[in-house]
């Protein structure tokens, strides 16, 4: 188990290790990145909303 001040510490530095990380990488590789992410992101939205449709259908027809 780590101790408060590891905690702490951890904390402290995470947000520029994780910067250092996508910053030390050429931009252009970045930018890639980013659209792939962006299109799952997109992707998971889309199923999602075709399963609320699903299910408001579903639940509509129980009802009736």
């Amino acid at each position: 188990m780590l101790a408060e001040e590891d905690i702490s510490f951890i904390k402290s530095h995470l947000s520029s290790w994780l910067a250092e990380q996508s910053l030390g990488r050429p931009l252009i590789v970045y930018e890639i990145e980013l659209r792939e992410r962006m299109v799952r992101v997109e992707e998971a939205l889309k199923n999602q909303g075709e399963e609320f449709k699903a299910q408001r259908e579903l639940i509509q027809h129980v009802l009736h």
